[in-house]
């Protein structure tokens, strides 16, 4: 629940307006159905990469690269985020994604329509090169070249 911004009555995460007041209100989630890639939960990269980064293969920004450069970055719909991803299906804070050594964790973070890896719900899910991240509508494949080589 959170609070209309106009008269403070509580409202719904997926109210768009005020049930007391009328006011707008601004941010909601909308809900969304995941969907399965046509191509299978994991895929080869069509090229080469350097060092672990997501790139979005569906949604509105599609064909952009976020590169795993530092140990946490957050994802969502806030514009501080460090993936921002805007799309009312996007919470304003989404997920996390965490490098520890090679290691590349995503953990949600309390969103309302969660984080899908390979088309599982997770909390948290190491990642694997090749792994597909649904966030919202935006669906990412997860690529990394291991040291040394591809």
């Amino acid at each position: 629940m959170r609070e209309c911004p106009a008269c403070g009555t509580s409202v719904s995460a997926d109210a768009e307006i005020c049930p007391a007041c009328g006011a707008e209100v601004d941010g909601a989630t909308s809900s969304f159905s995941p969907v399965a890639s046509a191509e299978g939960a994991r895929v080869a990269p069509a090229e080469a990469v350097e060092g672990p980064v997501l790139v979005v293969r569906k949604g509105p920004q599609t064909g952009e690269r976020f590169f795993v450069d530092r140990a946490k970055l957050t994802i969502g719909r806030d514009p501080d985020s460090d993936i921002f991803l805007n799309d009312m299906t996007v919470s304003r804070m989404h997920a996390v994604v965490e490098q520890v050594g090679s290691s590349v964790t995503i953990k949600d973070s309390g969103s309302l329509n969660g984080t899908y890896v390979n088309g599982v719900l997770v909390d948290s899910a190491e990642l694997s090169s090749g792994d597909a991240v649904q966030i919202g509508t935006f669906q990412m494949v997860y690529y990394c070249v291991p040291e040394g080589g591809r």
